[in-house]
C-alpha cells in the first residue's frame, strides 16, 4: 500500500505494517519526514489536550487496576507538553505519584508547569517507576527507536512494572482505520502488532499482552513473576491492589477515576 509517495509494507510473519526500509533508515539517520518543530506542536496541542482530559485518563485508570504491584511512581512516556499531568493533578489531587517525560518538548510557553515534568532522555533521570502510559507515540518510531525506548524503560523498572501503550495496532489499521497511516501530517510510520512487539522487546525482559476488545492498545510488563501473567488481563481488575484502588478513589474528588477504570475495561471485554 502507498500513502502519498511513502510505500508501506506488511511483514508476512508478524503482521507489522511499516514504511519502506529506506524511509526508516533515513529516520534512524536523523532525516525525519516530519519536523517536530513549533509548527507541528501548535497543531498537536489541541489533540494532546483533548486526549489528556479524556481517553488518556481512562488508560491511566485501567493500568492501576491491572498492576500486580503497588504503584508509587507512574510515568507518562513521550508526554508532549505534559497536559496529562495537569488533568491527573485535577482528578487525583491527593496523589503525588505522577511524572511525565518528553525527549523533544515544545517551547516552555506550551508546556505544563508541573514540577514532575521531565525534559530530556529518560536515562538521565535517577528515578524508577512501577507503571506508566505511552499515548500515541510508538507509531512515530522506527523499530530501533522502539527497542531503545524499552531498553531505557527496563533500566527504570522493577519486576512486574506495567505500562499501557495506546497506538493503532496493525489489526486496527487494516480493519478499522487505514487512514491511521499518515507519514507527513501526523508522522505515523508504523503499525505494530503484539507478535512484532514481543519479538523486538523479548530479550529486554518485557512481556507484551493484548487487551480484549482494544485493537489500539496493549500492555507491557517487565519481568512478570506473578500468578496472573498468563490470564486474560481484564480479569485482574477484580483483584487490584488496595493501594492502587485507593489512589483512584481520591479522598478529595471521590471515586470517579476508579469507576472509569472499571468501566473502560468492562465496556470492551
Amino acid at each position: 500500500m502507498s500513502v502519498r509517495d511513502v510505500s508501506y509494507q506488511e511483514c508476512n510473519s508478524c503482521e507489522v505494517i511499516f514504511a519502506s526500509p529506506d524511509v526508516l533508515a533515513g529516520i534512524d539517520a536523523g532525516k525525519g519526514i516530519v519536523e517536530y518543530n513549533e509548527i507541528y506542536w501548535k497543531e498537536e496541542l489541541y489533540a494532546a489536550r483533548g486526549r489528556s482530559w479524556g481517553t488518556s485518563l481512562a488508560r491511566v485508570a485501567e493500568v492501576f487496576l491491572y498492576a500486580r504491584l503497588p504503584i508509587s511512581k507512574f510515568l507518562d512516556i513521550g508526554s508532549g507538553p505534559g497536559y496529562l499531568l495537569d488533568s491527573l493533578q485535577y482528578q487525583l489531587p491527593s496523589s503525588q505519584v505522577f511524572y511525565a517525560n518528553e525527549l523533544f518538548p515544545p517551547a516552555d510557553e506550551y508546556c505544563t508547569t508541573n514540577q514532575n515534568y521531565l525534559r530530556g532522555p529518560l536515562s538521565s533521570f535517577d528515578i524508577s517507576f512501577d507503571a506508566g502510559c505511552c499515548i500515541e507515540v510508538i507509531e512515530h518510531l522506527t523499530p530501533s527507536m522502539v527497542k531503545q525506548l524499552f531498553t531505557d524503560l527496563a533500566q527504570k523498572s522493577r519486576p512486574n512494572s506495567i505500562y499501557i501503550f495506546n497506538t493503532g495496532l496493525s489489526h486496527y489499521i487494516k480493519n478499522e482505520d487505514i487512514g491511521y497511516l499518515d507519514p507527513y501530517k501526523r508522522g505515523h510510520i508504523m503499525g505494530w502488532s503484539i507478535k512484532g512487539l514481543q519479538t523486538v522487546v523479548d530479550s529486554i525482559g518485557f512481556q507484551i499482552l493484548p487487551i480484549p476488545g482494544k485493537s489500539w492498545a496493549f500492555i507491557a510488563e517487565y519481568r512478570p513473576d506473578h500468578e496472573f501473567r498468563e490470564d486474560q488481563i481484564d480479569a485482574r481488575i477484580w483483584y487490584a491492589f488496595p493501594e492502587n484502588v485507593n489512589t483512584l478513589k481520591d479522598k478529595k474528588t471521590g471515586d470517579l477515576m476508579y469507576i472509569l477504570g472499571l468501566d473502560t475495561v468492562r465496556a470492551y471485554s
